[in-house]
């Protein structure tokens, strides 16, 4: 790095003056004026009339939909730096009510689409001012005939505003309050949900325990309040899927991932086959840790007392430096990003907690969002939202229409971009016990994204089961998760996290149903490219990001065969990702065997 990194982002380049910036306002007001007037020309246009005036509008819905996600970005990032922001809170309504009305014009499009008949589809296509969005525009008129009317899909929308993404931004607010009190040295501090959790990693494991058990008290405390958040998110979803005629809660997630339920059924089967030798690797880290089974909240604690932790400026040399190894391009791109101050990473109180990668498609620019206390763990989420971020970069020069990718390969390259850091972690450590403390953060990944997520998934299928019949209870909720997790860790760990569909944020999110087994898809996808990279002979950056490319214009499994010649539906690919997930983990075993001797 050339200069004393600042871990504070700055958003002043996007719009000056953060959530009192007149130049946000009058670009919010702008777009909802332009959206207005596209959807009057939209509704005049003739679906099968002439190609000139598909052009136009296509055209026209590009730059809507860039300065959507560009507004949308900077209010993202305005609401997680400060969740006391009751300016940016009104920006996330009036988000709200302008996606609604981008939403209203995006259905009139797609069942314009839908009209136009099968002769002028096929000219409509070979227009070569057209032809590279064929996949996006075929799609969307696919999905468009499975649609209600144009008045009933706009009144869904705009009930929405208030009736299902309120409730989302409710539980935002809920958390944004909540203060967790932690009694340090004789004296009582109070820490953000964010901060709070962050302590969770103490080798303390008195110390551990007693956070947990106060974050887990503000959770119970506000349970019902979650409970009813949850319950109506869930309850609109499935309205709107009955008017839909759809009998599985999986079909949304699905379509909006661009998968095939086959591909996600033989994911899970491979995982599930596989699933003991994780267990293994549980026990033996209760083991180190002198315990006969871990709990819940010893799951990421560290096996060491003392941790090697690094300053910002040392993670971020540490990751530019390992990218560089596999691409050039991406190494560039990460030293930009802290060099440019497009990462949000100070450790203070009044932040949204966890993290994200957000991107402004009109800037070409993105902003990374993340509370940086040194830790390894801390290292390896940098290094993941500048894999998301890397995505987007590579994207920036093609149609705005072809940059939507999908969650599940989103989660390819940041996930890329983690195990290229974790895996040089643990080849450059000094000692068998800080490769051990290496390898066991890796193999935690796994576990994460094996166990976790997974459970997770078993959760909310099984919420979505008995919420047709009726509201759920949240003694129910609170059942049914400690169920999901026994059957997700195969019954490894001695104490369950009850609340854990309260405390986890993507159980309540509005904009992607089902915010689980993405992250899972994502891991073992990039494993599999991760151990392509290491054996492929030619050029690996250039075909890297042709495959990033291409992820918004294929399903999965389109991408799987065009890029690394494997069929998803089958479980070779899958088995064959875990089995470079199951050599961390024998040798974490024999190590820590050896450690303890």
């Amino acid at each position: 790095m050339t200069q004393k990194l600042q871990p504070t982002w700055d958003l002043d380049v996007i719009f000056p003056g953060q959530s009192d910036s007149e130049a946000l306002r009058q670009f919010v007001n702008e777009l909802s004026e332009e959206i207005e007037t596209v959807t009057e020309s939209v509704n005049n246009l003739e679906a099968n009339g002439f190609g000139e005036d598909w052009e136009h509008v296509l055209k026209q819905i590009e730059l809507i939909t860039k300065k959507l996600r560009e507004m949308g970005a900077f209010i993202s990032c305005l609401s997680a730096q400060d969740v006391t922001d009751k300016q940016a809170d009104i920006y996330v309504a009036k988000r709200a009510q302008i996606a609604a009305a981008h939403s209203a014009l995006t259905k009139i499009v797609d069942q314009k689409l839908g009209a136009v008949t099968e002769a002028n589809w096929d000219l409509l296509l070979e227009r070569e001012a057209i032809k590279p969005l064929q996949f996006i525009l075929t799609e969307r008129r696919e999905r468009a005939r499975e649609q209600l009317s144009k008045n009933e899909e706009i009144l869904i929308g705009d009930l929405a505003i208030d009736g299902y993404h309120a409730w989302n931004q409710m539980y935002e607010t809920i958390v944004g309050n909540m203060k967790i009190d932690i009694e340090e040295d004789g004296k009582v501090q109070q820490y953000s949900v964010g901060q709070a959790a962050n302590k969770l990693s103490t080798p303390d494991r008195e110390q551990r325990e007693y956070v947990y058990r106060r974050i887990s008290d503000a959770w119970k405390a506000n349970e019902d309040l979650f409970g009813q958040t949850l319950n109506h998110l869930a309850g609109f979803r499935l309205q709107t899927y009955k008017h839909y005629g759809w009998d599985k809660v999986l079909k949304e997630p699905l379509a909006k991932n661009r998968m095939k339920e086959e591909t996600l059924n033989t994911m899970w089967g491979a995982i599930e086959k596989h699933k003991s030798l994780f267990a293994d690797y549980l026990h033996q880290k209760a083991s180190l840790l002198n315990l006969d089974k871990l709990s819940i909240f010893d799951v990421n604690a560290p096996i060491q007392s003392k941790m090697e932790k690094k300053s910002y400026d040392e993670g971020a040399a540490f990751i530019v430096e390992q990218f560089r190894g596999f691409s050039p391009q991406m190494a560039d791109f990460a030293q930009m990003a802290f060099e440019k101050r497009w990462i949000e990473a100070e450790d203070r109180a009044g932040k949204r907690p966890g993290g994200f990668c957000t991107s402004f498609p009109l800037s070409e620019q993105t902003r990374i969002f993340m509370t940086y206390s040194g830790t390894p763990s801390n290292i390896a989420t940098l290094a993941h939202e500048l894999g998301h971020g890397y995505h987007q970069y590579v994207m920036n020069d093609m149609n705005g229409l072809n940059q939507g990718y999908a969650m599940n390969v989103a989660e390819t390259a940041s996930t890329f971009a983690e195990m290229i850091v974790a895996d040089a972690s643990v080849k450059m450590a000094a000692t068998d016990e800080e490769k051990l403390t290496l390898l066991e953060d890796k193999v935690s990944r796994s576990v994460a994204f094996f166990m976790n997520i997974h459970a997770r998934f078993l959760f909310e299928k099984q919420f979505y089961e008995e919420r047709k019949q009726g509201m759920v209870s949240t003694e129910r909720l609170n059942e049914l998760m400690v169920e999901a997790q026994k059957e997700a860790y195969c019954g490894s760990l001695s104490e369950y996290d009850p609340h854990f569909w309260a405390s986890k944020l993507h159980f309540h999110i509005t904009g992607v149903p089902f915010y689980n087994f993405p992250y899972t898809f994502g891991y073992l996808f990039s494993q599999g490219i991760y151990a392509y990279a290491k054996d492929y002979k030619g050029d690996f950056e250039a075909k890297y990001t042709a495959l990033l490319r291409d992820t918004g214009r294929m399903t999965v499994e389109e991408l799987a065969e065009k890029h690394l010649q494997v069929d998803l539906s089958k479980p070779e690919f899958w088995e064959n990702a875990i089995e470079i997930c199951k050599q961390d983990v024998q040798e974490f075993l024999e190590l820590a065997k050896k450690v303890e001797k």
